[in-house]
């Protein structure tokens, strides 16, 4: 059963009903939908899924107490927490230990600084740098079902994506390491003889150049068990993922010279695309020098003139 779909469908039976009946004044000031953490928001779910964090609900939006008073929240709390507990055989609630409500009745500001640190959702240069990319996806992510006020909808186009300047600043960065790594520190570690180290080289690579990838789709990366998921429906370089498991799960014996050339082509396709977006200036096969292109094209200065790994932060 696709989770979105299931939380979708007990929001119309049985969501939409009660904020009818009970609440018709508020409705205009609203929104509802299913976004956030886990797999269900990502439409990522599956059997192994719905065992923790997955089942009927929804998020009830409402904007601060100046327009929906604390009383009306409370109310509204209360008939949210009377909906069935049993829809379609699934339960609802169902948290792992570590999972906090996912569900329920939630102010529009404490929502969004969850996700972002800020209530409204504005970021400066250096929020756009810091807060972690998943936690923006998961701003972003899911469905939202009505969104009368339009508060909800304003702030997920807000933070729908990256500006240009920062996606060419986390570009530039991610780039870099992937020359660090790949075309310059496998094969000097396998020659001292630190196999395990030519390994993390290869995780080094792999974990930038999906960076790379999802900046270059324009799209956020999810959570890394999802990152390969993810990867799959990108419409640029989406196929990289077959090497990347093959750069990840092969040995650095006799595979050694097989591995450094897929990292290559890696490199090379990325290049491509950068060339095609106008990214770059640089032509050659070395994404330093590619990476320091992209930077030399962010707009603002301050930005630009940053150390070019200002942008390889948690997210």
């Amino acid at each position: 059963m696709n989770g979105l779909q299931l939380a979708k469908d007990y929001f119309e039976q049985f969501g939409m009903p009660m904020l009818k009946e009970q609440f018709p004044e508020q409705l205009s000031f609203l929104a509802a939908g299913m976004c956030g953490s886990g797999s269900q928001c990502l439409g990522y779910d599956d059997e192994v899924s719905e065992d923790h964090d997955f089942g009927p609900g929804f998020l009830l939006f409402l904007p601060g107490e100046e327009i929906v008073d604390r009383r009306t929240a409370f109310l509204m709390e209360r008939a949210y927490s009377r909906l069935p507990k049993e829809f379609r055989g699934y339960r609802t609630g169902l948290l792992s230990p570590v999972g906090g409500p996912r569900c329920g009745v939630i102010r529009i500001p404490d929502f969004i600084k969850e996700k972002t640190g800020t209530e409204d959702g504005i970021l400066t240069l250096r929020d756009w740098l810091t807060v972690p990319e998943q936690s923006l996806l998961e701003a972003v992510n899911g469905e939202i079902y009505f969104d009368n006020y339009g508060a909800v909808t304003r702030l997920r186009e807000q933070l729908s994506y990256y500006p240009e300047d920062i996606r060419r600043k986390k570009l530039a960065g991610h780039l870099l390491l992937m020359a660090q790594s790949g075309q310059y520190n496998y094969r000097r570690c396998l020659l001292h003889g630190e196999t395990g180290a030519a390994q993390l080289a290869v995780h080094e690579f792999v974990q930038s150049a999906m960076h790379v990838i999802f900046l270059l789709n324009r799209r956020y990366r999810p959570f890394y068990k999802w990152s390969f998921r993810a990867l799959r429906s990108l419409p640029l370089l989406s196929l990289e993922d077959v090497l990347f498991e093959y750069l990840l799960t092969s040995d650095n014996g006799e595979n050694a010279e097989e591995k450094y050339n897929v990292m290559e082509g890696i490199a090379s396709d990325i290049i491509d695309v950068l060339t095609d977006q106008a990214l770059t200036k640089a032509i050659c096969g070395d994404l330093e020098k590619h990476a320091y292109s992209v930077n030399d094209g962010i707009s603002d200065a301050s930005l630009r003139n940053m150390h070019i790994l200002a942008g390889i932060g948690p997210g």
